[in-house]
């Protein structure tokens, strides 16, 4: 969903190189978190809106359980009776209602799935949100530096001691930003994997629930 991709370049912006390809640093990180404050409230709704149409997809499903169970319950008296032939209807109904069931146990099981990518995409966001307010200042500090170091190297103190550590520091800087982005990436793949294990175990343990229903069933 574009929401979510959004979301997702929010999470995986490096706030230095925001800044450092601004005319007014100060401006885009006023920018950059406003555009952080307004996708969490987004996100924050759709949580909410997965949740509820995840426990109404769950009423659903019970709801086509207990006349799955109803309807078995008629084709026993009809048997009881002696009407096959109303059994077999009372059945045909029941099998019917479990059909819907099933179906919806599948709706709630990919609900829930949506809503836990939800509500991970959130506290990813909430923690650059964080993150973007908590350094906001430093950041636009450090770029003020960054600019001033440049300003000396043009004004012809490049061959001096002191244009040399800086020099220095500027390219260690960008030596521990590189190895901060690999790192990132590697946590983003690693969160990733970890969320689409996950998804997979909980997918499976609808599955054999649903299997256990039908067993004693005797579908």
């Amino acid at each position: 969903m574009a929401l979510m991709e959004r979301v997702a370049t929010l999470v995986r912006a490096n706030l230095n190189d925001l800044l450092d390809k601004a005319e007014d640093p100060e401006k885009m990180i006023k920018q950059v978190i406003l555009d952080m404050e307004n996708q969490l409230m987004q996100v924050k709704t759709q949580v909410a809106i997965a949740i509820a149409d995840q426990h109404l997809l769950a009423k659903k499903q019970k709801e086509n359980a207990e006349k799955e169970a109803e309807w078995m319950r008629k084709a026993e008296l009809a048997v009881d009776k002696k009407d096959d032939e109303l059994a077999r209807a009372a059945i045909e109904r029941a099998r019917s209602y479990k059909q819907l069931e099933s179906n919806y146990a599948q709706q709630v099981a990919d609900q829930a799935v949506q809503a836990e990518n939800l509500k991970t995409a959130l506290r990813k966001l909430e923690q650059k949100l964080a993150e973007a307010r908590g350094r906001s200042d430093m950041l636009v500090a450090q770029h003020r530096r960054a600019k001033a170091l440049d300003r000396a190297g043009e004004a012809g103190m490049k061959m001096g001691e002191g244009a040399r550590d800086g020099s220095f520091e500027r390219l260690k800087g960008k030596v521990q930003r590189a190895e901060a982005v690999s790192q990132a990436r590697a946590s983003l793949l690693e969160d990733n994997v970890e969320e689409r294990l996950a998804a997979l175990e909980k997918a499976d343990e609808v599955e054999k629930v649903l299997a256990e229903l039908k067993a004693r069933k005797g579908v």
